[in-house]
């Protein structure tokens, strides 16, 4: 594996994440010393805006050196590439807003990806990276893939099932960005902590949280500060009121159950009624982030056009960029450092399935991720919950490859945000429309043939 002059592409290159990630990239470019940066998507005038910033981001860092590209054809993006940086949006913002919408029309949970909106999400999602793991292998079977494409498990599932032995890690940053609002809510230092956590993606809980410099378990007072004190929007979130009610929601969950600390975005399946209610079905989060941070990247972009001499780069980068490049150095140099990651089941959650996909610690090195197995079983409550919920999402995961209308509306009917099979129907028959060309075309079942009965 080569450690210097390295090629990275960053596929779905027009999101607004990635002047985050090339940020982290800069900021760590001893320890990733890369030499050449691709940015992939389908969608040229984003592309264009964004190749346009992280040139000025370069040209602003001293870094002229580096030679950027920006393209549309598979082959360039992939050819001689040492790591991927995924985050695609099949279907952009135009789709997201449409998953949340829908659902709401019928009084169900609208969320890009939980509940049926990221079912919707994920059955384009899952056609979109396997093309794009295709092209990597076709191209650079070598290569590293670093995912943050959504939703995770559903997309890790999916080709996992086609590609067994791709080279590929699956991590959502939505953890470390709820342990840093935590830590800077309440006072303590993130990079001190060793936390344990189980679940799916956007579903698990933490069982403990302990801190190296104060030498205990910092869960139960946290648990506490949480109850007797809802946390206040960290300034990379700052300016977005949605993560304010997240926050406060979180402290709900932690009153009623006060065992562990759950991942905010179980809001959507435990109190699903709650955030109908408080949901404006008119202007969703896709109105919100069309209207912020979309616009401000268009703006950025405008600014430089027009020949802005003042440094106009004023993101809040938070961790999304820093932690996809630190799980890439730990690949680079071996260095098995921890993280939260998507990854088969077999036997890291001792009482699920083997073959769930499940979200835990790992430590990564240059042969991948290596899962951190937990010592005791899961209690009932969260079982049922994940397992009602991870069969729903291989319900669907088999719907997409076998093309299955009647699996699909299983998957649509166990959602865990889901209380009506009627409800489920509706939704999916609508989006079934909204998502022609995005889907495959979902067939009803075959019936099936039953063997003559010979018994006496």
């Amino acid at each position: 594996m080569k450690t210097e002059n390295l090629h990275i592409t960053i596929a779905g290159g027009g999101s607004t994440y990635t002047p985050g990630i090339i940020m982290a990239v800069l900021n760590n470019i001893d320890r990733f010393p890369i030499s050449s940066i691709t940015l992939y998507d389908i969608d040229k005038e984003r592309n264009d805006d964004m190749c346009l910033i992280i040139n000025y981001m370069l040209q602003n860092n001293d870094l002229p050196d580096v030679k950027l590209t920006q393209t549309s054809d598979p082959e360039t993006a992939f050819t001689d590439v040492d790591f991927v940086f995924s985050q695609i949006r099949v279907g952009g913002m135009e789709m997201r807003e449409k998953d949340e919408k829908i659902p709401l029309k019928y009084g169900l949970v609208g969320q890009e990806t939980c509940g049926l909106g990221g079912f919707a999400y994920g059955l384009r999602s899952i056609g979109g990276l396997l093309e794009i793991v295709g092209f990597i292998q076709k191209y650079s079977p070598q290569a590293w893939i670093l995912n943050y494409t959504n939703p995770e498990t559903l997309i890790s599932e999916a080709v996992r099932r086609v590609y067994p032995n791709v080279k590929m890690l699956n991590a959502c940053d939505m953890t470390i960005s709820l342990e840093e609002t935590i830590a800077r809510n309440y006072g303590y230092n993130r990079e001190n902590w060793i936390p344990k956590y189980y679940g799916l993606n956007h579903f698990g809980w933490y069982t403990s949280i302990y801190d190296k410099e104060l030498e205990r378990d910092v869960m139960p007072e946290l648990i506490q500060k949480l109850k007797d004190t809802p946390m206040k929007v960290a300034s990379f979130n700052s300016g977005d009121n949605s993560w304010q009610d997240a926050w406060d929601m979180l402290s709900k969950i932690t009153t009623n159950f006060p065992d562990q600390i759950a991942n905010n975005y179980l809001e959507y399946y435990l109190y699903s009624d709650d955030v109908v209610d408080h949901a404006d079905p008119n202007y969703t989060r896709a109105n919100q982030v069309m209207d912020g941070r979309l616009k401000h990247t268009k703006d950025v972009a405008n600014l430089i056009r027009s020949g802005a001499t003042d440094d106009v780069i004023d993101f809040d980068f938070g961790e999304h960029g820093q932690y996809i490049v630190d799980m890439a150095t730990s690949i680079l140099n071996d260095e098995h450092r921890r993280f939260m990651l998507i990854v088969p089941n077999y036997g890291a959650i001792p009482n699920l399935r083997e073959d769930a996909v499940v979200e835990v610690p790992a430590y990564v090195g240059r042969l991948g991720a290596e899962p951190v197995a937990m010592r005791h079983h899961i209690n009932d409550f969260h079982k049922g919950l994940m397992e009602a919920q991870n069969a729903a999402e291989k319900l669907l995961v088999d719907a997409f490859f076998e093309h299955s209308y009647s699996k699909a509306l299983q998957a649509f009917t166990l959602n865990q945000t889901v209380n009506s099979a009627a409800k489920a129907k509706l939704v999916l028959d609508e989006m079934i429309i909204a998502n022609k060309g995005y889907w495959p075309e979902l067939k009803e079942d075959a019936a099936p043939v039953l063997e003559e009965d010979n018994r006496i």
